[in-house]
C-alpha cells in the first residue's frame, strides 16, 4: 500500500504540474483564453510627447488702411509647427490632459490697397499683404471622452481652454506695399481660446485633430514713421491710418506616443 500511495501521489502532482502550464480554454471553441494585459494608455496617469504641423487662419474684425476700412480680406494659408509634452490622468472613459508646447503659426493674408481720393478713372488697384510669423509657448487643458475604447484601440472627442504666451522676440509681422514706413505691431503677449479635436489611439500611438478659436483680438497696436506729404512738402504723421485687429483661429494635426 506504501509503493502504491507513493505512485498515486506522484502521478497526480505531475498531471496537476501539467495542467497548471495550460491555458484554459475559451468555452465553445478550441482556443486557449489569453490574459488580459493593461494597456499603457489605460494606466491611471500617462506622460507622453508630440508633434505636427498648424494652418492658421486670421479672422480679421477691423482692418484700416489710410483712413478706408478693409473689407474683403484673402487669407493665404501657410504651414507651420509644434512640439508638445503632455500628462494625461484617465477616469475609465474619461481623461484629463494638460500640456505644454512650443508652437510657430504662419499665415499670409492679401487685400487690394485702397486708391487716393485723386486717382484716375477705370485705376486697378495695387495688393498688399501682410504676413506673420508667431512663436509661441501654449498650456492647454482639456478634457476628453473615449467614444471607443476597446483593448489597445480608442476614439476620443476632447476640448478646453488654452493659455499662449507670444515670444515677441522671435515672432515677426512683416507688412509689405503700405505707404508708411517702417511699419512695426506690437501683440498682446498673453492670449486666450478653445480647442476641440478627436483622437484616435492604437496602442502607445496616437493621431490627434484639433481646431484652436480665438477669443479675442491678439494685436495691440501698430507704429510707423511719418509719411511724406507731396503737397506739403514734409513728413506729416497721420493717426489711426493702420489698424488690425484680428483672431487667429488654427488647424493642428499630430502624431504622438504615450511613454
Amino acid at each position: 500500500m506504501g509503493r502504491r500511495g507513493l505512485l498515486f501521489g506522484f502521478c497526480l502532482l505531475a498531471f496537476s504540474a501539467t495542467m497548471w502550464g495550460q491555458l484554459p480554454v475559451v468555452p465553445g471553441t478550441d482556443e486557449p483564453e489569453r490574459p488580459q494585459h493593461t494597456h499603457r494608455h489605460d494606466r491611471r496617469v500617462n506622460f507622453g510627447i508630440k508633434g505636427g504641423f498648424t494652418s492658421s487662419l486670421f479672422l480679421v474684425s477691423d482692418l484700416v488702411l489710410n483712413g478706408t476700412v478693409i473689407d474683403e480680406v484673402q487669407n493665404n494659408y501657410k504651414i507651420g509647427y509644434f512640439g508638445s509634452f503632455f500628462m494625461r490622468i484617465n477616469f475609465k472613459r474619461h481623461f484629463l490632459q494638460p500640456e505644454l508646447s512650443y508652437t510657430i503659426n504662419r499665415c499670409n493674408i492679401t487685400f487690394e490697397k485702397p486708391l487716393p481720393e485723386d486717382a484716375p478713372e477705370n485705376s486697378t488697384p495695387e495688393m498688399a499683404s501682410i504676413t506673420s510669423s508667431i512663436h509661441s509657448f501654449e498650456i492647454p487643458v482639456i478634457y476628453g471622452y473615449n467614444i471607443i475604447k476597446e483593448g489597445p484601440y480608442s476614439l476620443a472627442v476632447f476640448g478646453g481652454p488654452k493659455i499662449r504666451y507670444i515670444w515677441d522676440k522671435q515672432s515677426k509681422v512683416t507688412f509689405e506695399n503700405f505707404d508708411q514706413r517702417d511699419i512695426e505691431e506690437e501683440l498682446y503677449p498673453l492670449n486666450v481660446s478653445f480647442t476641440a479635436g478627436v483622437a484616435v489611439t492604437i496602442s502607445r500611438v496616437f493621431f490627434d485633430f484639433r481646431y484652436d478659436i480665438g477669443l479675442h483680438n491678439i494685436s495691440k497696436r501698430i507704429s510707423y514713421k511719418p509719411v511724406y506729404d507731396e503737397s506739403v512738402g514734409e513728413e506729416i504723421t497721420l493717426a489711426n491710418q493702420i489698424r488690425f485687429h484680428r483672431r487667429d483661429n488654427v488647424l493642428s494635426f499630430s502624431l504622438g506616443v504615450f511613454f
